[in-house]
């Protein structure tokens, strides 16, 4: 992206509303193949961007095979300029990894080694916690509020002189729930001196208010802060690997310390031509607003609640349990997401294509007839 003003651009979609700023599809189509598995099965359970990449990362990862004989450390500096550019941070701020997972999972690691305890929300993405449970961590799940948000004051009354880090994924994934700025704000401050706070910040694109901060701001101002943010959803390089970590210069140093697969000269192509592909990202967006209008629309026909999301995928009330659901819809044709215990009334689907999230319409209509 070159140096997108995200907020002035977010304000003018939501006064322009999201017709106004859809672009056309056919510079982004790709052939089928591409976005469906299992024969002629449609996927969306992973909360991928089927449009990507685009044709200029495309055409980055194309020209990058050239140097691909060569070590990604060279090649990845100019990467690091542009994201510490696009963060407002130094360089030395910056951690490239191999998908954001690779991201978490060496803050597991750092900071879940040798019984070291994390808190988290309950159900919400998993990476790091595992991870962190296997190299010795405890990890204390903390069940959702009754909005399907992070309990802060619960996850608060967690915290102990052996944690080690507080996990905050935000928006949340599975719910796509959103935290209220100011009390996410407040409650990173009042916890920051005593521990680690690591915000994921995977869908973070996805938001709409223009005015809601990234834990960058944090960052910036010296804080006990990690933001994780990802190349896998809104520039649609899922498939690729690469991610990054912003954290205070000596934190940085420290979770390079645990970054083991990094990342490859392909992937730095791609990221870098993504950063500088206005057009595809907005694209993403609009698209991505219209998927999720469309299956609120379906589920309202349905009378199944939902949560309005903030992300790529909407969380829904299925009001059977998921695994029974998931092996109707896809006898339909439509993969949706898996069980996220102890939720498993509840159904999470990716917003696909146009076409994928028809076929997903369709097909829920079908089951519930």
């Amino acid at each position: 992206m070159k140096n997108i003003d995200r907020r002035q651009w977010l304000k003018s979609v939501s006064l322009a509303g999201t017709a106004a700023i859809l672009l056309p599809t056919q510079s982004f189509s790709i052939d089928s193949p591409a976005r469906r598995i299992k024969g002629d099965k449609v996927r969306l359970t992973s909360n991928e961007n089927p449009y990507g990449p685009s044709k200029a990362v495309r055409k980055a990862i194309i020209d990058a095979f050239d140097i691909t004989c060569r070590y990604p450390s060279i090649n990845l500096r100019p990467l690091v300029d542009a994201i510490a550019e696009k963060e407002g941070v130094t360089k030395e701020h910056v951690v490239v990894t191999g998908g954001s997972t690779e991201g978490l999972k060496a803050a597991g690691m750092t900071y879940g080694l040798e019984g070291g305890e994390i808190v988290a929300a309950d159900p919400t993405f998993q990476a790091m916690l595992r991870y962190a449970e296997n190299v010795g961590a405890y990890v204390h799940r903390v069940p959702l509020n009754d909005k399907m948000e992070h309990d802060l004051d619960a996850m608060a009354a967690r915290v102990t002189s052996k944690t080690g880090l507080i996990f905050i994924c935000n928006p949340n994934n599975p719910t796509g729930t959103l935290l209220d700025k100011i009390k996410l704000q407040n409650f990173c401050n009042s916890f920051e001196k005593r521990t680690m706070i690591f915000s994921d910040e995977a869908y973070y694109d996805y938001i709409t208010d223009p005015d809601y901060p990234s834990m960058v701001k944090l960052v910036k101002e010296g804080k006990n802060v990690i933001v994780s943010k990802t190349f896998s959803k809104v520039y649609g390089l899922a498939g690729i690997r690469i991610g990054y970590l912003i954290a205070r210069p000596d934190i940085a140093q420290r979770l390079k310390k645990n970054i083991m697969a990094m990342t490859n000269v392909p992937a730095i192509a791609a990221a870098s031509a993504a950063l500088n592909d206005d057009e595809f990202y907005k694209f993403s967006i609009s698209k991505n607003m219209e998927g999720k209008n469309a299956i609120y629309k379906t589920l309202d026909e349905l009378n199944l609640d939902y949560i309005r999301s903030h992300t790529n995928f909407v969380f829904f009330k299925s009001g059977r349990h998921i695994e029974a659901l998931a092996k109707d819809m896809e006898k339909e044709g439509v993969l949706i997401g898996r069980p996220f215990p102890p939720l498993y009334q509840w159904a999470r689907i990716s917003t696909g294509t146009t076409e994928e999230v028809a076929a997903f319409c369709s097909a829920i209509k079908r089951v519930y007839s």
